[in-house]
């Protein structure tokens, strides 16, 4: 008998220290957990990993029909550079997809790819029982519905939804309503909106945006490339002392400008106030604190899990769903830190 064979975990063994029945274990292993707790699937798979029967627990996933495994793709754009998981709203999203597909008993697989399509064999590879996708076009999604059958959800979609698929959306007008009413409300007198497109969700915010200040706005379309943008930065530098209010589409561009004036010596928010959109991390982590739209990344998480659930006793089923969004004034905006 090898060393292998002397320390193999058996399903008893983890039914004995976890203090359930076999059955129970087995369930796990096989998929089986429609009728078992959340809690007791999670306690279950950890000790199965923390004791090393993960890699047999492995293979027979992958030859169930219910295998756990959700796929997470995010569009690997050209504007990141090769670096789209580091983008702060894409590592927020899936460090909330992460741990509440986690708490729901899934194992989370990741992958970025430019090209739709690599998402068919790589969900059949995997056996996935379902999928979250992000940063595609809408006849992207639309073609791969007619690719794939397994449940997906579109995370940042922006189109007419006839199909089963669900997606979830912000009310990103509404983010900019309420930065515009803030900046009305507040006297300021000249407003300009950056972004590197004039589609959406960008320009629902900018639409929003001239909503809520009750007239239209600037509009400063900027490169995607980072050394192209900030290259321009400097071109236009004049034109900025013609502001006082900037509204970026993202958190990183707003940090971006706002470092980028700084060093210019225009003083935030002395001169002119920078809000961005999201509410990442970093609005918190820098100097000015960054004001900023906020969404809540674990309630839009536990929507996209709720719907992945629902499609797969209901192959029909599809919904839009606006996550609510709230606008946060920092210190950017001449607020104190908190």
């Amino acid at each position: 008998m090898s060393m292998w064979d002397e320390k193999k975990i058996r399903i008893i063994d983890i039914a004995d220290e976890l203090g359930v029945s076999t059955a129970t274990v087995s369930n796990v292993i096989h998929g089986k957990t429609k009728k078992i707790s959340d809690a007791t699937v999670r306690r279950v798979q950890e000790k199965l990993v923390e004791r090393g029967y993960i890699p047999n627990m492995a293979a027979t996933l992958l030859s169930q029909n219910n295998s756990r495994i959700v796929g997470v793709v995010v569009n690997n754009h050209p504007k990141y550079e090769g670096h789209v998981l580091e983008d702060p709203f894409v590592s927020s999203a899936v460090n909330a997809l992460s741990d509440t597909l986690e708490s729901h008993g899934y194992f989370l697989m990741l992958k970025k790819t430019n090209n739709i399509m690599d998402i068919v064999p790589f969900a059949s590879m995997w056996n996935m029982d379902g999928m979250v996708i992000m940063g595609f076009c809408e006849d992207e999604y639309q073609k791969l519905r007619d690719r794939i059958r397994i449940p997906f959800v579109v995370y940042d979609g922006f189109f007419q939804n006839n199909r089963n698929i669900c997606n979830l959306m912000l009310d990103d007008y509404d983010g900019g309503r309420q930065v515009g009413a803030f900046f009305r409300e507040n006297g300021r007198e000249k407003i300009l909106f950056i972004a590197d497109n004039r589609l959406k969700p960008d320009f629902d915010r900018y639409e929003g945006l001239c909503s809520g200040y009750g007239r239209k706005v600037d509009f400063l379309e900027v490169p995607m490339s980072k050394k192209e943008r900030q290259a321009y930065y400097r071109d236009i530098l004049p034109l900025f002392q013609d502001y006082d209010s900037v509204f970026a589409a993202s958190d990183y561009y707003a940090v971006e400008i706002m470092y980028f004036l700084i060093h210019a010596g225009i003083r935030v928010p002395e001169d002119i106030w920078v809000v961005g959109f999201d509410d990442m991390e970093l609005c918190r982590n820098v100097m000015p604190q960054l004001s900023s739209v906020r969404q809540d990344v674990f309630l839009r998480a536990g929507k996209a899990v709720e719907y992945l659930d629902r499609m797969k006793t209901d192959r029909s089923y599809s919904v839009t769903d606006k996550i609510p969004v709230q606008f946060v004034p920092r210190m950017s905006c001449g607020r104190r830190s908190y």
